[in-house]
């Protein structure tokens, strides 16, 4: 069963009247998003196996499929 944000990845790949710059944007807001989530999960004793890595895989997947490159990394701040 695919999840909310792979329905999502796979509208934003899908949908036509978006070029490809808007595209990328708007799976960069996912990957963002997701990326936070897994942080916060990844500090809670809960669970292991957060889900989110599938998640920010398929939207990597979608992003080299758009030939998106890797944005340039900034200093990690606090």
């Amino acid at each position: 069963m695919a999840t909310f944000r792979e329905m999502r990845v796979l509208e934003i790949v899908e949908d036509d009247a978006l070029t490809s710059e808007q595209k990328i944007a708007g799976l960069r807001e996912i990957e963002s998003e997701a990326r936070g989530l897994q942080r916060a999960a990844s500090e809670s004793p809960m669970n292991d196996d957060d889900g989110w890595q599938d998640d920010l895989r398929q939207v990597r997947l979608a992003l080299d499929k758009l030939g998106a490159t890797e944005p340039k990394k900034g200093a990690a701040s606090l």
